[in-house]
This record gives C-alpha cells, sequence and structure tokens, in this order.
C-alpha cells in the first residue's frame, strides 16, 4: 500500500513513518507531518498557528488523544484545505530540519 503522503514529497528529503499509529513524513527524528482522520496535520509552531489558523476555517490544534491535551505547535488542517497542503508540508519540514 502506497504511504498517502507520497505524492506531497516531491522536493524534500525524508522517511514516510507513524505517528500515533498514523501515516507521517518525518526527518531525522522530528515528525512534521501525519493524517489524522482526513486531515493534514502538520507541525508548523504556535506562532506560526495564530498567524494562520484563521485561513484555515474549521482547523485546531491537533489532539490525538481527543482528551483536550492539544498539541500546541501542530495544527489540523481540514480536506478542504488539500490544495495547500503541499505549501504546509514544505513549511513544516523548513521547521523541522532548521536546527539541525
Amino acid at each position: 500500500m502506497n504511504h498517502p503522503l507520497t505524492p506531497y514529497i516531491k522536493t524534500i528529503e525524508c522517511v514516510e513513518s507513524q505517528l500515533f499509529g498514523k501515516p507521517s513524513l518525518k526527518v531525522g527524528k522530528h515528525h512534521f507531518a501525519c493524517f489524522f482522520k482526513e486531515d493534514l496535520v502538520v507541525k508548523i509552531g504556535v506562532d506560526t498557528i495564530q498567524q494562520r489558523s484563521k485561513e484555515f476555517i474549521g482547523s485546531q490544534l491537533f489532539d490525538p488523544s481527543g482528551k483536550g491535551r492539544p498539541m500546541k505547535d501542530w495544527l489540523q488542517i481540514p480536506l478542504e484545505y488539500e490544495a495547500q497542503w503541499e505549501q504546509l508540508i514544505f513549511d513544516a519540514y523548513n521547521r523541522a530540519t532548521a536546527d539541525q
């Protein structure tokens, strides 16, 4: 079975992996994107989330447990914004590799 994030990784070097049992992408030891339900989840940082979350109506902080403990650096973005997913993955990749 193909990894569902494969079409989005045309120009970046990363590994297809699993995060919380869901398909993900990582570089080194850092996960930076995954699928959850039908949404894309990207680790773009709390500051970027505050700036950009209004662009993606229906987006929310990623709460994989569903117990009200969201991950502050991860934004879950609905399927309706799929046209922007590739750029969001690239932004998350750049953030993940900035400190390497």
